[in-house]
């Protein structure tokens, strides 16, 4: 049972680590909500499948691509990936502040019950998945592979792939730039100060709106990013995607403490690993199950994640 684990493990951690950081970006746009609102978006998991296909239509109707042709080299490939991460990233933050603006903002100047918003979101949420179900005839659409899957190196065994090490880094370097920018830019402090007490940001000058809809499009951002990442190594898409990788997003948040960035990014790389072991250990249809039993098992024994009780005030 334990063969493949024990002689793939260092590729199969790779893979992990790869699949981790798309599950980071996907769990900003949870954490980033709940930080400022205390409300999770149920429908960023099709802000994220509506990035993917923004990825896949660039490269496939803007750049001509097919699965047959030769992935680009040097300076074309490096168009290619800034264009069609910069697709999928606004396109996803674009919908991201939609949904604020009809699902949250209305209700929230209307109403202090938090549930109607909530009810809204999930609705908003299969609006979106029904229109793209629509749109593509319920059908997997394979995507080009932009990023090609050759080799760098050799490592323990394991070949260290340019769609995999691509997602790393660029991942790393989005959760970086994020973090910095929420701890020293004027608009960062400003989403600190309503997570931490929105009426005292309200009496010192913070715009409630203005924050609550930068949030929403940060979180977007990173969602549509990992789209485009998740495109890259996996090559397809399908209007209901969002919902499996939506809910393991959810739980690596979970896993870190909801509304915390850095237990998010570490709750992610933890259950990217996990999922990819017992994979090889079980099988790749339990991927699922894994994902329901570790949420489970931290809302039973840790209900604030790992993180959350650290730096409960400071959550963003």
């Amino acid at each position: 049972m334990f063969d493949t684990l024990i002689h793939q493990f260092w590729s199969l951690t790779y893979s992990g680590i790869a699949l981790g950081f798309i599950y980071v970006l996907i769990a900003m746009g949870y954490t980033m909500v709940y930080g400022v609102l205390r409300m999770i978006n149920f429908a960023n998991s099709e802000i994220f499948t509506v990035g993917a296909f923004a990825t896949m239509i660039v490269s496939k109707y803007v750049f001509d691509f097919s699965a047959e042709m030769i992935p680009p080299s040097n300076a074309k490939l490096f168009l290619v990936i800034i264009c069609c991460l910069a697709a999928s990233m606004l396109v996803s933050g674009l919908l991201a502040f939609l949904v604020e603006l009809v699902a949250y903002r209305h209700l929230r100047n209307r109403t202090s019950n938090r549930i109607a918003p909530l009810i809204s979101a999930i609705g908003i949420g299969i609006v979106i998945s029904e229109v793209v179900r629509i749109l593509t005839r319920a059908r997997t659409q394979f995507s080009p592979n932009v990023v090609p899957k050759k080799a760098l190196f050799t490592f323990q065994g394991a070949e260290i792939r340019l769609d995999n090490t691509v997602t790393i880094f660029a991942g790393l370097a989005l959760f970086i730039i994020l973090e910095r920018f929420i701890k020293l830019s004027r608009l960062g402090k400003g989403i600190r100060a309503v997570s931490m007490d929105e009426d005292s940001a309200k009496l010192m000058g913070v715009n409630l709106n203005r924050v609550i809809s930068l949030t929403f499009i940060l979180g977007g951002l990173m969602t549509g990013a990992a789209g485009f990442f998740y495109v890259n190594v996996y090559e397809n898409v399908k209007y209901n995607m969002g919902f499996s990788l939506g809910l393991a997003a959810f739980t690596a948040a979970v896993i870190g403490g909801i509304g915390n960035i850095r237990g998010a990014f570490f709750g992610g790389i933890a259950l990217g690993l996990v999922e990819i072991y017992a994979s090889a250990i079980v099988g790749t249809q339990w991927k699922p199950v894994t994902v329901f039993i570790i949420l489970i098992l931290i809302l039973l024994f840790r209900p604030n994640g790992i993180f959350g009780e650290a730096i409960q005030k400071t959550r963003v």
